[in-house]
Protein backbone atom coordinates (compact mmCIF):
# COMPACT_ATOMS: atom_id res chain seq x y z
CA UNK A 1 0.00 0.00 0.00
CA UNK A 2 3.02 2.54 0.72
CA UNK A 3 3.96 2.06 -3.14
CA UNK A 4 0.77 2.46 -4.34
CA UNK A 5 0.02 5.88 -2.16
CA UNK A 6 3.81 7.30 -3.05
CA UNK A 7 2.49 6.29 -6.99
CA UNK A 8 -0.43 8.22 -6.40
CA UNK A 9 1.56 11.30 -4.92
CA UNK A 10 3.55 11.91 -7.79
CA UNK A 11 0.46 12.56 -10.03
CA UNK A 12 -0.97 16.32 -10.24
CA UNK A 13 -4.18 16.82 -8.14
CA UNK A 14 -6.17 17.07 -11.36
CA UNK A 15 -4.59 14.25 -13.36
CA UNK A 16 -7.44 11.92 -14.68
CA UNK A 17 -7.66 8.06 -14.65
CA UNK A 18 -9.39 6.26 -16.74
CA UNK A 19 -10.30 2.90 -18.46
CA UNK A 20 -10.69 2.23 -22.14
CA UNK A 21 -12.43 0.09 -24.76
CA UNK A 22 -13.52 0.14 -28.47
CA UNK A 23 -17.13 -0.43 -29.95
CA UNK A 24 -16.30 -3.67 -32.52
CA UNK A 25 -14.22 -5.54 -29.43
CA UNK A 26 -16.91 -5.37 -27.11
CA UNK A 27 -20.59 -4.56 -27.80
CA UNK A 28 -21.88 -7.06 -29.72
CA UNK A 29 -25.22 -6.87 -31.34
CA UNK A 30 -23.95 -6.59 -34.49
CA UNK A 31 -26.98 -7.14 -36.45
CA UNK A 32 -29.43 -5.17 -34.15
CA UNK A 33 -31.23 -1.70 -34.28
CA UNK A 34 -30.33 -1.04 -37.40
CA UNK A 35 -26.51 -1.62 -37.67
CA UNK A 36 -25.31 -3.05 -40.81
CA UNK A 37 -21.50 -5.22 -41.33
CA UNK A 38 -18.41 -3.38 -40.84
CA UNK A 39 -15.22 -4.73 -42.50
CA UNK A 40 -13.97 -6.62 -39.16
CA UNK A 41 -17.38 -8.22 -39.58
CA UNK A 42 -16.42 -9.78 -43.20
CA UNK A 43 -13.01 -10.35 -42.10
CA UNK A 44 -13.53 -12.05 -39.10
CA UNK A 45 -15.81 -14.61 -40.90
CA UNK A 46 -12.97 -15.60 -43.30
CA UNK A 47 -11.32 -18.12 -42.80
CA UNK A 48 -7.74 -18.25 -41.64
CA UNK A 49 -7.86 -14.34 -40.73
CA UNK A 50 -9.01 -14.49 -37.36
CA UNK A 51 -8.28 -16.81 -34.68
CA UNK A 52 -10.67 -19.62 -34.93
CA UNK A 53 -12.80 -17.11 -36.36
CA UNK A 54 -13.86 -15.70 -33.82
CA UNK A 55 -16.00 -12.12 -34.39
CA UNK A 56 -17.55 -9.05 -32.66
CA UNK A 57 -21.29 -10.73 -33.21
CA UNK A 58 -21.56 -11.53 -29.37
CA UNK A 59 -18.29 -9.80 -27.91
CA UNK A 60 -19.11 -9.23 -23.99
CA UNK A 61 -22.15 -8.02 -25.09
CA UNK A 62 -21.80 -4.47 -23.73
CA UNK A 63 -24.80 -3.11 -26.09
CA UNK A 64 -26.90 -4.91 -23.48
CA UNK A 65 -25.48 -4.94 -20.43
CA UNK A 66 -24.19 -1.21 -20.43
CA UNK A 67 -25.73 -0.19 -17.65
CA UNK A 68 -24.30 -2.74 -15.34
CA UNK A 69 -20.71 -2.20 -17.15
CA UNK A 70 -21.01 1.91 -16.08
CA UNK A 71 -21.56 0.69 -12.63
CA UNK A 72 -18.48 -1.40 -12.73
CA UNK A 73 -16.72 1.62 -14.31
CA UNK A 74 -17.89 3.92 -11.75
CA UNK A 75 -17.14 0.96 -9.25
CA UNK A 76 -13.46 1.55 -10.07
CA UNK A 77 -13.26 5.14 -8.73
CA UNK A 78 -12.11 6.22 -12.54
CA UNK A 79 -12.62 10.01 -13.78
CA UNK A 80 -13.01 8.85 -17.45
CA UNK A 81 -14.11 6.34 -19.43
CA UNK A 82 -12.39 6.47 -23.25
CA UNK A 83 -15.18 4.35 -25.66
CA UNK A 84 -15.55 4.47 -29.14
CA UNK A 85 -18.70 4.82 -31.74
CA UNK A 86 -20.05 2.44 -33.85
CA UNK A 87 -19.94 4.18 -37.67
CA UNK A 88 -21.89 1.18 -38.65
CA UNK A 89 -24.80 1.70 -35.87
CA UNK A 90 -25.01 5.61 -37.31
CA UNK A 91 -24.93 5.49 -41.06
CA UNK A 92 -25.00 1.96 -41.81
CA UNK A 93 -23.85 2.88 -45.08
CA UNK A 94 -21.44 5.10 -44.58
CA UNK A 95 -23.16 7.59 -45.94
CA UNK A 96 -26.73 8.89 -46.42
CA UNK A 97 -29.34 7.66 -44.29
CA UNK A 98 -29.00 7.99 -40.27
CA UNK A 99 -29.99 5.62 -38.26
CA UNK A 100 -31.83 6.99 -35.42
CA UNK A 101 -31.97 3.58 -33.22
CA UNK A 102 -27.84 3.94 -33.17
CA UNK A 103 -27.46 7.52 -32.04
CA UNK A 104 -30.04 6.72 -29.25
CA UNK A 105 -27.64 3.80 -27.75
CA UNK A 106 -25.11 6.17 -27.41
CA UNK A 107 -27.59 8.92 -26.02
CA UNK A 108 -28.34 6.53 -23.30
CA UNK A 109 -24.61 5.47 -22.82
CA UNK A 110 -23.33 9.33 -22.51
CA UNK A 111 -26.27 9.78 -20.00
CA UNK A 112 -25.38 7.34 -18.25
CA UNK A 113 -21.57 8.41 -18.09
CA UNK A 114 -22.83 11.56 -17.01
CA UNK A 115 -25.32 9.81 -14.22
CA UNK A 116 -22.23 8.18 -12.68
CA UNK A 117 -19.48 11.32 -12.99
CA UNK A 118 -17.85 10.01 -15.55
CA UNK A 119 -15.83 12.08 -18.31
CA UNK A 120 -16.71 11.29 -21.68
CA UNK A 121 -14.13 10.28 -23.78
CA UNK A 122 -15.46 9.32 -27.14
CA UNK A 123 -13.60 8.03 -30.43
CA UNK A 124 -15.48 8.37 -33.99
CA UNK A 125 -13.31 5.89 -35.60
CA UNK A 126 -11.68 2.17 -34.09
CA UNK A 127 -11.60 0.28 -37.47
CA UNK A 128 -15.16 -0.56 -37.90
CA UNK A 129 -15.70 1.15 -40.96
CA UNK A 130 -18.92 0.14 -42.67
CA UNK A 131 -18.39 -2.32 -45.05
CA UNK A 132 -20.25 -0.15 -48.30
CA UNK A 133 -17.10 2.09 -47.89
CA UNK A 134 -14.73 -0.80 -48.66
CA UNK A 135 -16.79 -1.22 -52.11
CA UNK A 136 -15.60 2.09 -52.91
CA UNK A 137 -11.93 1.92 -52.21
CA UNK A 138 -12.23 2.47 -48.13
CA UNK A 139 -9.68 3.86 -46.46
CA UNK A 140 -7.30 4.11 -50.07
CA UNK A 141 -9.95 6.28 -51.57
CA UNK A 142 -10.94 9.79 -51.13
CA UNK A 143 -14.65 10.01 -50.62
CA UNK A 144 -13.93 7.97 -47.29
CA UNK A 145 -12.40 10.82 -46.08
CA UNK A 146 -15.61 13.01 -47.30
CA UNK A 147 -17.97 10.57 -45.58
CA UNK A 148 -16.14 10.24 -42.29
CA UNK A 149 -16.45 14.05 -41.95
CA UNK A 150 -20.30 13.71 -42.55
CA UNK A 151 -20.44 10.79 -40.08
CA UNK A 152 -18.78 13.09 -37.59
CA UNK A 153 -21.36 16.11 -38.67
CA UNK A 154 -23.64 13.83 -37.67
CA UNK A 155 -22.32 12.39 -34.04
CA UNK A 156 -21.54 16.12 -32.84
CA UNK A 157 -24.88 17.42 -33.40
CA UNK A 158 -26.11 14.73 -31.55
CA UNK A 159 -24.33 14.00 -29.01
CA UNK A 160 -21.52 16.60 -28.56
CA UNK A 161 -23.28 18.52 -26.12
CA UNK A 162 -21.99 15.98 -23.39
CA UNK A 163 -18.35 15.41 -24.87
CA UNK A 164 -15.44 16.42 -23.02
CA UNK A 165 -13.10 15.67 -25.42
CA UNK A 166 -13.50 14.03 -29.11
CA UNK A 167 -11.06 11.78 -31.08
CA UNK A 168 -11.45 11.58 -34.72
CA UNK A 169 -9.48 8.15 -34.94
CA UNK A 170 -7.36 5.53 -33.54
CA UNK A 171 -3.83 3.84 -34.51
CA UNK A 172 -3.98 5.29 -38.05
CA UNK A 173 -0.73 3.22 -38.28
CA UNK A 174 -2.78 0.14 -37.25
CA UNK A 175 -5.14 1.06 -39.88
CA UNK A 176 -2.59 1.63 -42.99
CA UNK A 177 0.35 -0.69 -42.28
CA UNK A 178 -1.66 -3.57 -40.47
CA UNK A 179 -4.61 -3.36 -42.32
CA UNK A 180 -2.90 -2.05 -45.92
CA UNK A 181 0.41 -3.51 -45.84
CA UNK A 182 0.89 -6.45 -43.94
CA UNK A 183 -2.83 -7.90 -44.16
CA UNK A 184 -2.78 -8.82 -40.13
CA UNK A 185 -5.98 -6.46 -40.59
CA UNK A 186 -9.14 -5.85 -42.01
CA UNK A 187 -9.48 -5.69 -45.11
CA UNK A 188 -6.18 -7.61 -44.96
CA UNK A 189 -4.48 -5.90 -48.44
CA UNK A 190 -0.83 -6.05 -48.90
CA UNK A 191 0.47 -3.31 -50.48
CA UNK A 192 2.70 -0.38 -49.93
CA UNK A 193 0.54 1.49 -52.72
CA UNK A 194 -2.18 1.09 -50.76
CA UNK A 195 -0.80 1.76 -47.66
CA UNK A 196 0.34 5.21 -48.52
CA UNK A 197 -3.02 5.90 -50.28
CA UNK A 198 -4.48 5.43 -46.98
CA UNK A 199 -2.20 7.27 -44.80
CA UNK A 200 -2.95 10.48 -46.67
CA UNK A 201 -6.53 9.57 -46.86
CA UNK A 202 -6.53 8.73 -42.96
CA UNK A 203 -4.99 12.11 -42.33
CA UNK A 204 -7.33 14.17 -44.82
CA UNK A 205 -10.09 12.96 -42.91
CA UNK A 206 -8.63 13.58 -39.67
CA UNK A 207 -8.54 17.25 -40.53
CA UNK A 208 -12.17 16.87 -42.43
CA UNK A 209 -13.39 15.48 -39.17
CA UNK A 210 -12.02 18.62 -37.41
CA UNK A 211 -13.28 21.05 -39.34
CA UNK A 212 -16.83 19.13 -39.29
CA UNK A 213 -17.42 18.88 -35.48
CA UNK A 214 -16.12 22.63 -34.89
CA UNK A 215 -18.74 23.66 -37.25
CA UNK A 216 -20.97 22.23 -35.03
CA UNK A 217 -19.03 23.04 -31.51
CA UNK A 218 -16.55 25.14 -31.94
CA UNK A 219 -15.91 24.48 -28.19
CA UNK A 220 -15.50 20.86 -28.13
CA UNK A 221 -11.84 19.94 -27.65
CA UNK A 222 -10.46 17.87 -29.89
CA UNK A 223 -7.83 15.29 -31.20
CA UNK A 224 -6.26 12.43 -32.30
CA UNK A 225 -5.17 8.92 -30.96
CA UNK A 226 -1.67 7.45 -31.90
CA UNK A 227 0.31 4.21 -31.39
CA UNK A 228 3.97 5.89 -31.74
CA UNK A 229 6.80 3.48 -32.21
CA UNK A 230 9.68 4.32 -29.83
CA UNK A 231 12.27 3.79 -32.19
CA UNK A 232 15.69 3.25 -30.26
CA UNK A 233 19.22 2.69 -32.98
CA UNK A 234 20.58 -1.03 -32.88
CA UNK A 235 23.55 1.07 -31.93
CA UNK A 236 25.61 4.24 -32.27
CA UNK A 237 26.65 3.22 -35.32
CA UNK A 238 26.04 5.99 -38.23
CA UNK A 239 24.08 3.13 -40.03
CA UNK A 240 22.20 2.49 -37.28
CA UNK A 241 21.07 5.91 -36.13
CA UNK A 242 19.97 6.65 -39.73
CA UNK A 243 17.89 3.19 -39.99
CA UNK A 244 15.92 4.80 -36.70
CA UNK A 245 15.91 8.15 -38.50
CA UNK A 246 14.10 6.57 -41.63
CA UNK A 247 11.90 4.56 -38.73
CA UNK A 248 10.69 6.84 -36.62
CA UNK A 249 9.62 8.82 -40.16
CA UNK A 250 7.75 5.72 -41.62
CA UNK A 251 6.28 5.20 -38.72
CA UNK A 252 5.50 8.45 -36.95
CA UNK A 253 6.79 11.18 -39.02
CA UNK A 254 3.96 9.97 -41.62
CA UNK A 255 0.90 11.28 -39.11
CA UNK A 256 3.13 13.86 -36.95
CA UNK A 257 3.96 15.69 -39.32
CA UNK A 258 1.01 16.27 -41.98
CA UNK A 259 -0.83 16.75 -39.03
CA UNK A 260 1.17 19.27 -37.11
CA UNK A 261 3.24 20.88 -39.09
CA UNK A 262 0.96 20.84 -42.22
CA UNK A 263 3.55 19.38 -44.31
CA UNK A 264 5.39 15.58 -44.87
CA UNK A 265 9.05 14.88 -44.41
CA UNK A 266 11.04 15.76 -47.71
CA UNK A 267 12.47 11.94 -47.06
CA UNK A 268 9.23 10.63 -47.48
CA UNK A 269 8.23 12.48 -50.40
CA UNK A 270 11.46 11.93 -51.95
CA UNK A 271 10.34 7.97 -51.53
CA UNK A 272 6.24 7.97 -51.44
CA UNK A 273 5.78 10.91 -53.20
CA UNK A 274 3.78 9.29 -56.05
CA UNK A 275 2.02 7.31 -54.05
CA UNK A 276 0.80 9.75 -51.79
CA UNK A 277 -2.84 11.26 -53.35
CA UNK A 278 -1.71 14.91 -52.33
CA UNK A 279 -3.93 17.86 -53.64
CA UNK A 280 -3.88 20.98 -53.56
CA UNK A 281 -4.88 22.39 -49.99
CA UNK A 282 -4.99 18.94 -48.43
CA UNK A 283 -2.28 20.07 -45.94
CA UNK A 284 -4.06 22.64 -45.07
CA UNK A 285 -6.91 20.54 -44.45
CA UNK A 286 -4.62 18.31 -42.21
CA UNK A 287 -2.71 21.07 -40.30
CA UNK A 288 -6.00 22.05 -38.13
CA UNK A 289 -5.12 22.81 -34.54
CA UNK A 290 -5.94 20.52 -31.82
CA UNK A 291 -6.28 21.21 -28.13
CA UNK A 292 -5.09 17.68 -27.07
CA UNK A 293 -3.58 14.35 -28.64
CA UNK A 294 -3.57 10.79 -27.43
CA UNK A 295 -0.82 8.43 -27.27
CA UNK A 296 -1.07 4.93 -27.04
CA UNK A 297 1.77 2.58 -25.83
CA UNK A 298 2.87 -1.09 -25.02
CA UNK A 299 5.76 -1.96 -26.24
CA UNK A 300 8.75 -0.53 -27.64
CA UNK A 301 11.31 -1.15 -31.11
CA UNK A 302 14.58 -0.80 -31.69
CA UNK A 303 16.17 -1.46 -35.08
CA UNK A 304 19.34 -1.63 -37.22
CA UNK A 305 20.58 -1.26 -40.54
CA UNK A 306 19.03 -3.56 -43.66
CA UNK A 307 21.75 -3.65 -45.81
CA UNK A 308 20.58 -5.56 -48.69
CA UNK A 309 20.13 -3.93 -51.82
CA UNK A 310 16.51 -4.81 -52.15
CA UNK A 311 15.72 -3.69 -48.87
CA UNK A 312 12.21 -2.14 -48.75
CA UNK A 313 12.30 1.19 -46.79
CA UNK A 314 12.64 2.00 -44.14
CA UNK A 315 15.84 -0.68 -44.43
CA UNK A 316 15.45 -0.76 -40.75
CA UNK A 317 15.76 -4.58 -39.23
CA UNK A 318 14.32 -4.93 -35.62
CA UNK A 319 16.51 -6.04 -32.62
CA UNK A 320 15.71 -6.67 -29.28
CA UNK A 321 15.22 -4.02 -26.54
CA UNK A 322 16.35 -5.57 -24.10
CA UNK A 323 18.35 -9.30 -23.18
CA UNK A 324 15.18 -10.19 -20.71
CA UNK A 325 13.02 -12.83 -22.28
CA UNK A 326 10.11 -11.72 -20.36
CA UNK A 327 7.51 -11.42 -22.57
CA UNK A 328 3.73 -10.51 -21.82
CA UNK A 329 1.68 -13.35 -23.10
CA UNK A 330 0.89 -11.62 -26.33
CA UNK A 331 4.69 -11.89 -27.08
CA UNK A 332 5.46 -8.10 -26.58
CA UNK A 333 8.56 -6.72 -24.76
CA UNK A 334 7.96 -4.75 -22.03
CA UNK A 335 9.96 -1.79 -21.98
CA UNK A 336 8.63 1.21 -19.67
CA UNK A 337 11.20 3.85 -20.76
CA UNK A 338 10.60 3.42 -23.75
CA UNK A 339 7.36 5.48 -23.44
CA UNK A 340 9.09 8.33 -22.28
CA UNK A 341 12.13 8.40 -24.68
CA UNK A 342 9.44 8.90 -27.19
CA UNK A 343 7.41 11.11 -25.25
CA UNK A 344 10.36 13.51 -25.19
CA UNK A 345 11.53 12.80 -28.87
CA UNK A 346 8.14 13.63 -30.15
CA UNK A 347 7.77 16.77 -27.84
CA UNK A 348 11.31 18.44 -28.92
CA UNK A 349 10.45 17.64 -32.37
CA UNK A 350 7.06 19.18 -32.82
CA UNK A 351 4.89 21.73 -31.33
CA UNK A 352 1.93 19.81 -29.78
CA UNK A 353 -0.85 20.29 -26.91
CA UNK A 354 -1.12 18.52 -24.19
CA UNK A 355 -1.47 14.88 -23.99
CA UNK A 356 -2.89 11.57 -23.13
CA UNK A 357 -1.91 8.71 -22.69
CA UNK A 358 -4.72 7.24 -24.20
CA UNK A 359 -4.13 3.29 -23.78
CA UNK A 360 -1.53 1.11 -22.30
CA UNK A 361 -1.97 -2.28 -20.48
CA UNK A 362 -0.84 -6.15 -20.84
CA UNK A 363 -1.85 -9.42 -22.47
CA UNK A 364 -1.89 -11.61 -19.49
CA UNK A 365 -4.40 -15.08 -19.55
CA UNK A 366 -4.68 -15.34 -15.64
CA UNK A 367 -7.86 -17.09 -15.18
CA UNK A 368 -10.23 -16.97 -11.70
CA UNK A 369 -8.94 -19.48 -9.00
CA UNK A 370 -11.79 -19.39 -7.04
CA UNK A 371 -13.44 -16.91 -8.10
CA UNK A 372 -9.91 -14.73 -7.98
CA UNK A 373 -7.77 -13.96 -10.82
CA UNK A 374 -4.48 -13.07 -9.28
CA UNK A 375 -2.70 -11.27 -12.14
CA UNK A 376 0.63 -10.23 -10.52
CA UNK A 377 2.38 -9.88 -14.11
CA UNK A 378 -0.19 -7.19 -14.88
CA UNK A 379 0.34 -5.39 -11.85
CA UNK A 380 3.83 -5.07 -11.96
CA UNK A 381 3.42 -3.63 -15.51
CA UNK A 382 1.04 -1.42 -14.89
CA UNK A 383 3.01 -0.01 -11.87
CA UNK A 384 6.14 0.63 -13.98
CA UNK A 385 4.64 2.16 -16.74
CA UNK A 386 2.73 4.68 -14.28
CA UNK A 387 5.81 5.68 -12.68
CA UNK A 388 6.60 6.63 -16.19
CA UNK A 389 3.79 8.28 -16.41
CA UNK A 390 4.81 9.90 -13.16
CA UNK A 391 8.15 10.69 -14.58
CA UNK A 392 6.50 12.48 -17.73
CA UNK A 393 4.44 14.92 -15.04
CA UNK A 394 7.76 15.41 -13.37
CA UNK A 395 9.70 16.53 -16.22
CA UNK A 396 7.14 19.04 -17.12
CA UNK A 397 5.59 17.79 -20.32
CA UNK A 398 2.01 18.19 -20.43
CA UNK A 399 0.78 15.08 -19.94
CA UNK A 400 -3.06 15.09 -18.60
CA UNK A 401 -4.29 11.93 -18.11
CA UNK A 402 -4.12 7.57 -18.02
CA UNK A 403 -6.25 5.87 -19.77
CA UNK A 404 -5.80 1.64 -19.13
CA UNK A 405 -6.50 -0.80 -21.43
CA UNK A 406 -8.59 -2.50 -21.14
CA UNK A 407 -11.63 -2.14 -18.69
CA UNK A 408 -12.43 -5.65 -20.01
CA UNK A 409 -11.21 -8.56 -22.05
CA UNK A 410 -12.31 -8.77 -25.41
CA UNK A 411 -12.35 -9.49 -28.67
CA UNK A 412 -8.65 -9.12 -29.67
CA UNK A 413 -8.78 -8.03 -33.21
CA UNK A 414 -6.74 -11.13 -35.13
CA UNK A 415 -6.32 -12.61 -31.82
CA UNK A 416 -9.80 -13.39 -31.48
CA UNK A 417 -10.75 -13.81 -27.82
CA UNK A 418 -7.69 -15.71 -26.90
CA UNK A 419 -5.74 -13.02 -25.52
CA UNK A 420 -6.95 -10.59 -22.61
CA UNK A 421 -5.78 -7.61 -21.30
CA UNK A 422 -8.45 -6.77 -19.13
CA UNK A 423 -8.67 -5.56 -15.71
CA UNK A 424 -12.06 -7.47 -15.18
CA UNK A 425 -12.21 -10.83 -16.53
CA UNK A 426 -15.17 -12.06 -19.16
CA UNK A 427 -16.53 -15.02 -19.28
CA UNK A 428 -17.99 -15.39 -23.01
CA UNK A 429 -19.94 -18.37 -21.86
CA UNK A 430 -21.80 -16.75 -19.15
CA UNK A 431 -20.71 -12.87 -19.89
CA UNK A 432 -19.95 -12.47 -16.12
CA UNK A 433 -17.65 -10.02 -14.75
CA UNK A 434 -14.83 -10.52 -12.43
CA UNK A 435 -12.47 -7.69 -11.10
CA UNK A 436 -8.54 -8.98 -11.36
CA UNK A 437 -6.55 -7.87 -8.57
CA UNK A 438 -5.44 -5.23 -11.34
CA UNK A 439 -8.59 -3.74 -11.01
CA UNK A 440 -8.54 -3.62 -7.22
CA UNK A 441 -4.96 -2.41 -7.39
CA UNK A 442 -6.11 0.09 -9.53
CA UNK A 443 -8.74 1.12 -7.87
CA UNK A 444 -6.79 1.49 -4.86
CA UNK A 445 -4.51 4.04 -7.00
CA UNK A 446 -7.23 6.07 -7.97
CA UNK A 447 -8.49 6.43 -4.38
CA UNK A 448 -5.40 7.16 -2.91
CA UNK A 449 -4.74 9.99 -5.26
CA UNK A 450 -8.33 11.79 -4.61
CA UNK A 451 -8.04 11.13 -1.15
CA UNK A 452 -8.81 14.25 1.21
CA UNK A 453 -5.68 13.87 3.08
CA UNK A 454 -3.73 13.94 -0.04
CA UNK A 455 -5.64 16.81 -1.35
CA UNK A 456 -4.80 18.45 2.26
CA UNK A 457 -1.13 17.45 2.03
CA UNK A 458 -0.33 18.70 -1.14
CA UNK A 459 -2.46 22.35 -0.23
CA UNK A 460 0.43 22.73 2.63
CA UNK A 461 3.08 22.51 0.20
Amino acid sequence: MNNIKHLAQRFPRDFKFGVATAAYQIEGAAQEDGRKPSIWDAFSKMPGRVYQQHSGDVACDHYHRWESDLDLIKSLGVDAYRFSIAWPRILPDGRGKVNEKGLDFYDRLIDGMKERGLGVFPTLYHWDLPIELAGYGGWTARNTAEAFAEYTEVVVNRLGDRMDALATMNEPWCICYLSHLLGIHAPGEKSIDAAMAAIHVMNLAHGMGVQAARSVRSDLPMGIVLNLMSVYPGSSEPADLAAAERSFLFNNGVFLSPIFKGEYDAEILAEFGEKLPIQDGDLEIINQPLDWWGMNYYNPSKVKDDPAPDAAYPRALPVPVTDSDVRTDIGWEIHEAGLSYVMKQVYDRYDLPPVYITENGACFNDEPVDGVVDDKKRIDYLDRHLRVCAEITEMGLPLKGYFLWSLMDNFEWAEGYRMRFGIVHVNYETQERTLKNSAHWYRSLIETHHSPERAEKLEEI
